[in-house]
């Protein structure tokens, strides 16, 4: 909003308000958009917390979990919506609105954290100990997820919307056999030139796998005061790098990744996405003053999957999403070990003390700090093991 802004003063007033032709600088306006989002995050902070205390939206403990978490009752839960009001002002401020990549992003984040405040209000608010059932949650992340692989698919390989629609049609003509521009392919980091052609129905499955699990990862990871967020900090400010890498052509070239022209404007959510987090990280960590809650949780895992597809980094993602992926493998090890040996010997048996990952480490000894700092050197060494493949390649 204020670039077209700047923009019509520009025009009117090109050599009196030559300074605002700084703000046509996509760098700057990401650190604008860093700085709007935390400011808005720690001012309204106090305001939200309130608000939710007074609406008694208090996390519910499992009495079977970690004993030392019982503390921890009632504590106001469903502070996503404090993140995700930096990330949506911030953003609308300081993005191109032509720019059709980030309003994909938005509307999966938003649709996704949609999904985690009625799961949420129906747990706390409804005193529903299930919220929304597993299988209701699944099918509206996948719609949303399927919508939006389905137009990444054809948005990725071209390069305004009037050629996607084109391609789109063209793909419809072919009888679901035309394929899609190598710039769509699947990228294996680290190699020069080893990618693996997908095929429009491998691009719209492989996205909405990335898109809905790394939403479900993220939620599977907030499970301690400060666990999940900074995580997403850290990846989803990797990923803008990545953004604005793939989104600039000569730096594309350079470094042998292929050019998606208007991915670079995704550094602005990246950079917002950031300024939030460390704004809710203000109130949330040890002892936490809010929970995040999947409002928040679902919302940010969704937004860094819909990143990686439209900057082909997938890969790069569960590299430097390695916590994420670790804590979801180790629910579904978990669960899954059990179902087969209560089958199989009458009696389930566990592979972890505790799943999710996290609370595998509390139950050993480790303190919740312990736990929570160690997993963020772990996400920030994977972090900069993924930006190596910037030039090792």
């Amino acid at each position: 909003m204020l670039l077209s802004l700047t923009q019509w003063l520009l025009h009117l007033y090109p050599e009196e308000l030559g300074f605002l032709r700084v703000f046509q600088y996509l760098t700057f306006r990401a650190v604008l958009a860093a700085m709007t989002s935390l400011l808005i995050g720690l001012a309204f902070g106090p305001w939200v917390i309130r608000k939710l205390t007074e609406m008694k939206i208090g996390q519910p403990i499992r009495e079977y979990g970690v004993q030392a978490h019982l503390g921890k009752k009632g504590t106001p839960t469903m502070g996503g919506v404090l993140v995700l009001i930096g990330i949506g002002v911030s953003t609308l401020l300081w993005f191109d609105w032509s720019n059709r990549f980030v309003w994909v992003v938005m509307l999966v984040t938003f649709g996704f954290g949609a999904i985690g405040w009625v799961d949420d209000y129906r747990k706390v608010v409804n005193k529903d100990p299930e919220g929304m059932r597993s299988r209701e949650k699944f099918f509206w992340q996948s719609l949303i997820g399927l919508i939006a692989a389905l137009y990444l698919a054809f948005s990725v390989s071209e390069t305004n919307a009037l050629r996607t629609v084109q391609l789109f049609f063209d793909w419809v003509a072919s009888g679901f056999s035309a394929t899609l521009p190598p710039k769509a392919d699947l990228m294996v980091p680290f190699f020069k030139t080893v990618s693996y052609p997908l095929g429009v129905f491998g691009f719209i499955f492989l996205s909405w796998f990335v898109i809905v699990g790394c939403s479900n990862a993220v939620n599977f990871t907030d499970g301690l005061d400060g666990l999940a967020i900074m995580p997403v900090v850290m990846v989803g400010s990797a990923l803008g790098v990545f953004a604005y890498v793939v989104g600039n052509i000569n730096f594309s070239r350079y470094l042998l990744f292929p050019y998606i022209p208007g991915a670079g404007e995704l550094l602005i959510f990246c950079a917002a996405m950031a300024g939030a987090g460390l704004a809710f990280l203000w109130f949330n960590t040890s002892p936490a003053q809010v929970f995040m809650g999947d409002v928040g949780a679902l919302a940010l895992g969704g937004a860094l999957g819909t990143i990686a597809v439209i900057t082909r980094q997938e890969i790069v993602l569960a590299i430097m999403g390695g916590i994420f992926v670790a804590e979801a493998l180790s629910v579904m090890l978990q669960v899954g070990w059990f179902k087969y040996t209560k089958k199989k010997y009458g009696t389930g048996r566990r592979i972890f003390l505790m799943a999710p990952l996290h609370h595998h480490f509390e139950k050993k000894g480790w303190a919740e700090t312990q736990v929570v700092v160690r997993f963020w050197i772990i996400t920030m060494l994977l972090c900069l093991i993924g930006l190596a493949s910037l030039k090792l390649r």
